[in-house]
């Protein structure tokens, strides 16, 4: 038992590592190609900090373990706007751009409540996930499109302060990236089979495993980047970071492993998913009151993420 609780910390550090190398090389060799900071940031950055995740779920559907592959990305749902935004707050109020409200938001709870709805019968055909990978593929031409027109120089700043600037020669962008990528496959595979072995030696069902432990682990680089841009009071890298997670999830990550093979999940249950739609749902009352989230709502979204553990966990 304590080999494998010892492989899936480091399945976590491996996938943490693999994470941070592809997006430092992926960005890097998007701005040799001319790409501006904020255009990188709104994919590069944003779809590496998922990696883990993806990787995660698509090994599981390829390995019989459908459980793992949905309660991944629920999980990490929740977890993204409960645990990550309630921190995030609790260290710096988090203003909301009205581009937020206006576009991100909604398209991220109506793709929650879309795909709540699947998930509900326990199967995502593999017609739904090939849909929603066309889904996310024109949100994020979309929203590349919007920011280049928009010339908002505070955001630009922000962005460009948080992606990584280009080492000195290629050849390290090209190693970064292959790095990260053979790290994200090995840390991968560790992980699952720890969470599996953990699940059986502990006799609880493998959705709760991935809701919780697995969720929360592969979603440390989200954690890290939201609650870093709230210490240099870069809020809209926070909101935006976690906003764009949720729908890369649902979207890339269970529409990639549906589109592979049709995705069954009888161990998800009303509860998980109901808890990923209340999260979703409830962070736009909460952005729309003075356009923040504040510290006192921060405590409010991480207890309900401890209300819900408590209530999953056998």
């Amino acid at each position: 038992m304590v080999v494998q609780w010892m492989g899936l910390l480091a399945g976590l550090l491996v996938l943490t590592g693999g994470a941070d190398l592809l997006v430092r090389g992926g960005a890097a060799l998007a701005i040799r190609l001319g790409l501006s900071p904020l255009v990188v940031g709104l994919t590069v950055v944003a779809f590496g900090t998922s990696a883990p995740e993806l990787l995660v779920s698509v090994q599981s559907v390829f390995n019989g373990h459908g459980d793992i592959a949905v309660g991944n990305v629920v999980g990490s749902n929740i977890f993204n706007i409960a645990a990550i935004l309630g921190l995030a707050a609790i260290v710096c109020p988090l203003r909301i751009e009205s581009a937020l409200l206006r576009l991100d938001i909604p398209v991220m709870i109506a793709t929650t409540l879309g795909l709540s709805a699947l998930l509900l019968f326990c199967s995502v055909p593999q017609w739904a996930g090939g849909l929603m990978v066309l889904l996310l593929a024109a949100y994020t031409a979309h929203i590349v499109r919007m920011a280049r027109r928009q010339h908002n120089a505070a955001v630009e700043r922000e962005f460009e302060q948080a992606v990584p600037h280009a080492p000195a020669r290629l050849w390290l962008d090209l190693l970064f990236v292959a790095g990260g990528l053979a790290m994200l496959g090995g840390g991968s595979k560790l992980l699952i089979d720890c969470s599996i072995g953990i699940a059986r030696a502990w006799g609880v069902g493998e959705a709760i495993i991935g809701l919780t432990i697995v969720a929360a682990g592969t979603s440390l680089p989200e954690l890290a980047t939201s609650v870093v841009a709230a210490l240099r009071k870069q809020p809209d890298m926070s909101v935006g970071n976690i906003v764009g997670s949720n729908l890369f999830n649902l979207l890339g990550i269970l529409g990639v492993s549906a589109a592979l093979r049709p995705l069954e999940a009888p161990g998800i249950g009303r509860l998980d998913v109901g808890a990923m739609a209340l999260s979703a749902l409830i962070l736009l009352p909460l952005a729309w009151t003075g356009r923040r989230i504040d510290r006192l709502e921060g405590a409010f979204l991480l207890v309900l993420y401890i209300a819900y553990v408590a209530l999953r966990w056998p």
